[in-house]
């Protein structure tokens, strides 16, 4: 029961902690959590999930910002 009531608190938290986040820190969160879980996956087939969700991770990060970026310049918010 204490576990369940932890898990929700957590995820409460995190949920209401992105909503005044910048279209930037968003669209560069989502990048690194996608990344992240898409490194893990290939990471734990080839035998690290830890160095896959790392590195996955920050590329995730990079390109997220990265197309926000190109988003802006193309006019768009």
């Amino acid at each position: 029961m204490k576990q369940a009531a932890s898990v929700i608190m957590v995820v409460a938290l995190l949920v209401g902690g992105c909503s005044g986040m910048s279209t930037t820190q968003q669209r560069t969160l989502s990048g690194g959590a996608i990344g992240a879980s898409s490194g893990a996956l290939i990471g734990w087939a080839a035998g690290s999930p830890a160095a896959g969700a790392a590195i996955g991770g920050g590329a995730g990060m990079l390109g997220g910002f990265l197309y926000d970026q190109f988003e802006k310049y193309r006019g768009r918010p």
